[in-house]
């Protein structure tokens, strides 16, 4: 069966340091930003990409214990 304390501890640790990263690092290269005057245009495609990943990697971990 599926112990699901731990799973809900692994989940919060990968949240935990995604949202450490994120906090310090901020814009990872890659990401695309547009300034002139007073408009700036963010485009986060690494950051989407690096996201994309992560909850791949969990949703197929999920997946394994149907």
């Amino acid at each position: 069966m599926i112990d699901i304390p731990k799973v809900l501890m692994i989940i919060g640790g990968i949240l935990l340091v995604l949202g450490f990263f994120l906090q310090f690092i901020g814009k990872l290269p890659g990401d695309i930003v547009f300034k002139k005057g007073n408009t700036t245009v963010f485009f986060p495609i690494v950051t989407c990409i690096v996201v994309s990943i992560i909850l791949s990697v969990v949703f197929s971990f999920f997946g394994r214990f149907k």
